[in-house]
C-alpha cells in the first residue's frame, strides 16, 4: 500500500478508477444515461476541478504570496523554478475545466442563457437565475483573469519569458493584484454556488 501511495500517478489512477466504478453504479441504479445522470457527471467534474482551481488560488494567496518575502534569497529559486510553474499549470487548466463543466451543467439544466443575462430575459423575476448568474459571471471574470493577466504576467515574473528585473517586478505585482482580485471574488462566488444549490435545488 505504501508503494501505491508514494507514487502520485498511481494514486490518482486508482482514485479515478474507484470513482468511475461508483459513477457506473449510479448509472446502473438510476436506470439510464439521461439528462439527470449527465448533470451528476458534470457536477462531479465541475466540483472536482473547482476544488483544484480555488484550492490553488488559496494556496497562492494564503501561503505563497504572503511567505515569499520571508524566504531566504538562496531558497526562492526552489519556489519560482519548480513549485510555482507546476502549481500554475494545474491552476490554469483547472480553471478551464471548472468553467467548461459549469457551462455544460447550466446548459443541461436549461438556464445557461438566463443565468448569463442575469435573468433580464425574464424580467429579473426568478431570483435563482439572478443569483446563479452573478456567480457564473464572477467565475467567468476569474477565469479570464487567470488566462489574460495572471498566467502571462507570471511567465515574465518567474523567468519563463525573458525580461529584465524591472519588467519581472512589474509583472509579479500585476499577477499578484489579479490573483488578489480572484481571491476577493472567490468567496462571494462560492456563496452563490452553494446557496443556490441548497435553497433552490
Amino acid at each position: 500500500m505504501a508503494g501505491l501511495l508514494q507514487n502520485f500517478r498511481n494514486t490518482i489512477i486508482v482514485s479515478v478508477v474507484l470513482a468511475l466504478i461508483l459513477v457506473a453504479g449510479y448509472r446502473v441504479h438510476h436506470g439510464s444515461a439521461d439528462a439527470i445522470f449527465w448533470q451528476g457527471v458534470f457536477r462531479l467534474i465541475h466540483v472536482f476541478a473547482g476544488i483544484l482551481w480555488i484550492g490553488l488560488l488559496y494556496y497562492f494567496n494564503f501561503v505563497q504570496i504572503r511567505m515569499m518575502p520571508s524566504v531566504p534569497a538562496e531558497l526562492k529559486a526552489g519556489v519560482t523554478k519548480y513549485i510555482a510553474p507546476e502549481a500554475l499549470f494545474w491552476f490554469r487548466w483547472a480553471a478551464v475545466a471548472t468553467l467548461l463543466a459549469g457551462i455544460v451543467l447550466a446548459w443541461n439544466r436549461g438556464y445557461l442563457v438566463q443565468a448569463y443575462t442575469l435573468g433580464a430575459l425574464e424580467g429579473f423575476a426568478n431570483p435563482q437565475t439572478v443569483f446563479i448568474g452573478v456567480g457564473m459571471w464572477m467565475a467567468t471574470i476569474m477565469f479570464l483573469n487567470v488566462w489574460l493577466f495572471i498566467w502571462p504576467n507570471q511567465k515574465i515574473a518567474l523567468g519563463i519569458v525573458e525580461a529584465d528585473a524591472d519588467a519581472k517586478a512589474k509583472a509579479g505585482r500585476t499577477a499578484m493584484l489579479f490573483s488578489r482580485t480572484n481571491l476577493l471574488l472567490s468567496i462571494p462566488m462560492l456563496v452563490t454556488m452553494t446557496m443556490n444549490q441548497t435553497l433552490f435545488g
